[in-house]
């Protein structure tokens, strides 16, 4: 496809890195140094200008162009900019919207105004940190099918039971029905055969049930419960919805914010919550404040290098508090990933565009199958896809264990149109309806992808 990308921000320059490896991109900013850093960096066309010019637009291209994708900094810009598009005869258009009042008017915006898309990166980022505090003995949690099967992230710590477990035996031994699909040790990516054998310091990657994954954090002898007590530090967009999502969970909320006039503010929008104006880096006030009596410990300010300095202090003065650290820059996340320092780190920038892609991939699907769910695992070495099997796909009707898959592919998961679930084994065969979960280290577009 053609695609424009307007704003070489963080998002924008992380979707072109993306996108451009399988589709003509051209990129749109008003900064000439940024335009010229994209193009010469990533295989794509730069045009210096604002967006929202028809003319710029036409520069681009726009007439020939299938999708636009607006991340400039300004909701208002984003939008103007994807009326433009549709007005020059771009077909489907996406705009990143992040102001709370916008929210409950998204529906309105997408129908009236022609957005095919539009992205809230710091609703969605509260999401994924509210999946987190529900298992606290996970790095990362995601869902597929509506949240029938979940896939978590989980780290091997000294004297992990699993240390020295071959895969073949890990049902047996522990007595719950999962499936682990990834393997992250030192810098090699694994997608694991049943002679794998388990090392502390792995990464690995689980899909199960909720119930079997509680099960299996209960054999290793690590269950914890959700969270039911949290503080957040930051008072900003990210705070007001991930506050919002956990007071509705019936979780405790305690907001410390440094800024006076935002700390009033938050406790206008949310008066469930307890905000206290001070600073979250002073490990004398958390103690104070109950953080020895807290579970669940979120660092959401605007610098992440104080993010993750109150988080190390935190997981120290606490090591059994959940410990969630917002970091933007990619670099960064690497670093406190790779080192296992920080329980659980989550970015903006990257749920966003992981949100997008999925909606780019479900665009190009063929009619075999649709991509419902995508996300990326292992710094996105790794893409774990959830494909709904139409009655006339090929694999229909046939055992696993006679499909010749291709290198790196790894079938996860199958949710039955009853809601059942089941943790693939060679007996078993894809039925029309199903929700299939994928996870392979290639891009695949359609579930006949995975064959050789």
């Amino acid at each position: 496809m053609k695609i424009i990308i307007v704003g070489a921000g963080k998002v924008g320059l992380a979707l072109a890195q993306s996108l451009s490896r399988e589709h003509s991109v051209t990129v749109i900013d008003q900064n000439p140094r940024l335009v010229e850093h994209t193009v010469n960096v990533y295989d794509v066309m730069g045009v210096c200008g604002n967006g929202a010019s028809a003319e710029v637009l036409k520069e681009a291209d726009a007439g020939r162009t299938e999708l636009l994708i607006a991340t400039a900094p300004s909701d208002e810009l984003n939008i103007l900019i994807c009326l433009v598009a549709k007005y020059l005869g771009v077909e489907y258009t996406i705009a990143r919207i992040r102001h709370p009042e916008y929210g409950e008017q998204l529906r309105y915006m997408r129908s009236t105004l022609g957005l095919s898309m539009a992205i809230n990166p710091e609703r969605a980022t509260a999401r994924e940190i509210a999946r987190v505090l529900r298992y606290p003995n996970a790095m990362k949690v995601e869902s597929f099918s509506k949240g029938r099967l979940e896939l978590v992230e989980y780290r091997l710590d000294p004297g992990s039971t699993l240390d020295g477990m071959r895969l073949s035996s890990l049902q047996k031994s522990l007595k719950a029905k999962v499936l682990i699909c990834a393997v992250a040790r030192n810098e090699e990516t694994i997608i694991p055969s049943g002679d794998f054998v388990l090392q502390v310091g792995d990464t690995i990657y689980i899909t199960a049930s909720a119930h079997e994954l509680e099960q299996f954090f209960r054999h290793l002898g690590v269950f914890k419960s959700k969270a039911s007590s949290v503080m957040i530090v930051g008072a900003s967009k990210l705070c007001y919805y991930l506050g919002a999502q956990l007071l509705d969970m019936g979780m405790t909320v305690k907001i410390i914010e440094q800024d006076t006039e935002r700390s009033t503010h938050m406790s206008e929008l949310l008066p469930r919550a307890l905000v206290i104006t001070g600073d979250g880096a002073d490990s004398e006030l958390l103690r104070e404040e109950g953080l020895d009596q807290t579970d669940g410990f979120v660092s959401i300010t605007g610098m992440d290098e104080a993010n993750i300095l109150m988080s190390l202090s935190v997981a120290r003065q606490n090591p059994n508090c959940k410990v969630i650290t917002k970091i933007n820059r990619q670099p960064l996340v690497d670093l406190v990933a790779g080192a296992g320092l920080i329980g659980s780190v989550v970015s903006t920038g990257s749920v966003t565009t992981e949100l997008i892609l999925q909606y780019v991939l479900a665009m190009q699907n063929a009619s075999g199958a649709q991509i419902k769910t995508l996300h990326r695992l292992i710094g996105g070495k790794v893409e774990a896809l959830e494909f709904g099997i139409h009655p006339d796909s090929p694999l229909i009707g046939v055992p696993l264990r006679e499909l010749k898959l291709r290198p790196g592919v790894l079938l996860a998961g199958i949710v039955r149109q009853s809601g059942k679930i089941v943790i693939p084994s060679g007996s078993d065969a894809i039925n029309a309806g199903d929700d299939v979960i994928v996870v392979a280290t290639s891009t695949l577009h359609d579930i006949r992808d995975i064959l050789r």
